[in-house]
């Protein structure tokens, strides 16, 4: 049957396509990580998964929670382009239910930035990101 022969390749380089950007995302987020303990941020979480979502890097800077969404693409600009309303909303969720077990609670200091990672690994950092 021609239509199996055709969609084996095609399963294959999907599949290689997803580790490849899994292994990109991943190492995006190492670079992400030292960037900030470059900076002094300690980072206390890294792929932080709660019921709501999933945090990409969480640091300390001081008394401030710093909670940091990762994006890697080509460009900074395309990668900026992959949060989408409903991921913002999950992460501010995400957030919530972090800071919940802090000693302060919702009263905690935070911060959401956006880290964004480009096809030859420079990092441009958005503090507050979301900030309304």
């Amino acid at each position: 049957m021609p239509f199996d022969f055709v969609a084996e390749p095609v399963t294959r380089s999907r599949s290689l396509r997803g580790q490849v950007n899994y292994h990109a995302g991943h190492a995006a987020e190492a670079s992400v990580a030292r960037h900030y303990e470059d900076r002094g941020t300690m980072i206390c979480a890294r792929n932080w998964r709660g019921i709501t979502g999933e945090i990409d890097l969480i640091g300390r800077q001081g008394d401030v929670v710093v909670f940091i969404e990762v994006k890697q693409s080509r460009t900074h600009d395309l990668a900026a382009s992959h949060i989408l309303p409903a991921q913002i909303a999950r992460i501010f969720a995400t957030v919530d239910e972090f800071v919940a077990s802090e000693p302060k609670g919702l009263l905690t200091d935070v911060r959401i930035d956006l880290a964004l990672v480009d096809g030859q690994g420079r990092i441009e950092v958005l503090e507050n990101a979301f900030a309304g």
